[in-house]
């Protein structure tokens, strides 16, 4: 059986809070230059100018750091709600959101659409988790064409490095729920909430998923955080002498002061995250697609130019070639 201590999960894939924020602005500065050489930027993207041929365009804003997340918080729900319509296990959605959360580290949406780029990680979630559905089901569930699917899957396996083996915290929280039973019979704990109690700490642990929390911490801290979350509500045993129990029999490093520091950074992403305002989203949206626009002209701008370089050759040069 894989080992989380020596996967690419741990070693490659979890990163300091600054290490991830810089990951986050790289992208965001890269794509900016791209756009930018064939696109100026005006804080007021309604000013028009001419162009070379006297014909006034719109001058593009580029997304900020702030308006990328919106669109990522709006787009890792669609990817739950789509597990959810396809009745998914939480392996595959965590599997998926991990994808699209690792793939924007590499890229901003000013150069993939989020939207293709979800549906391709779930697409491919399904495959690692031997759930296999084919891209021509899921594109027909969700009414949208496969070939968005297919067409980005090549892309997204590189910009993961084809490292596919994720842990996600749901393992980790049957692991605990299944340890749980024995400690509430020897410290008389209510054995008969421990039902409840799972299913609330799913619900936490699906929050838990839309942080950034699963590039910030392994998988079994998470599963802790939102079981201590989902046990003071329901107060189904000792949480604290409960995890003092488990750091013994493991012989663990960790001491008990600096397991609640990475618990309560956890608690704190939780309870910091907020799902997309409407107009926010809608805002954001609106200056993706004028980005998106914008490259896709410059894009076709380059393959003209080549068109006509091509043409100017002559018949000699074009047989050599």
């Amino acid at each position: 059986m894989a080992d989380f201590q020596t996967s690419t999960h741990k070693n490659k894939w979890i990163f300091t809070p600054q290490k991830l924020m810089e990951k986050y602005k790289d992208a965001n500065q890269r794509a900016i230059q791209s756009l930018e050489k064939g696109t100026t930027y005006l804080e007021n993207k309604s000013h028009k100018e001419p162009d070379s041929n006297g014909v006034k365009q719109s001058r593009v804003k580029p997304l900020k750091i702030e308006e990328e997340k919106t669109l990522h918080v709006y787009y890792e729900n669609k990817i739950q709600e789509v597990c959810g319509a396809f009745k998914f296990p939480h392996k595959i959605q965590a599997t998926a959101l991990t994808y699209y959360k690792r793939f924007y580290l590499c890229w901003s949406v000013m150069e993939h659409h989020p939207k293709s780029v979800m549906l391709t990680c779930i697409y491919l979630a399904c495959k690692i988790e031997e759930n296999h559905v084919s891209a021509e089901e899921l594109g027909k569930g969700i009414q949208q064409d496969h070939r968005i699917i297919l067409d980005n899957e090549m892309l997204v396996l590189q910009s993961l490095g084809f490292d596919l083996i994720v842990y996600s915290p749901y393992r980790s929280i049957e692991g605990f729920i299944n340890d749980m039973e024995d400690f509430c019979y020897a410290t008389n704990g209510q054995v008969d909430l421990l039902e409840d109690l799972h299913q609330r700490v799913v619900f936490e642990a699906d929050k838990a998923m839309l942080t950034d929390a699963p590039l910030l911490f392994p998988p079994g801290q998470l599963a802790l955080a939102v079981l201590r979350r989902a046990n003071e509500e329901l107060v189904v045993l000792d949480f604290e002498r409960y995890v003092q129990s488990i750091l013994s029999r493991q012989n663990s490093a960790h001491t008990m002061s600096e397991l609640n520091q990475a618990l309560n950074a956890i608690e704190d992403l939780i309870n910091r995250f907020k799902r997309s305002d409407d107009e926010e989203m809608k805002r954001a949206a609106k200056k993706l697609k004028y980005c998106l626009d914008a490259g896709s002209r410059d894009e076709s701008k380059k393959k003209d130019k080549k068109s006509k370089h091509k043409s100017k050759r002559n018949p000699q040069e074009m047989q050599m070639s």
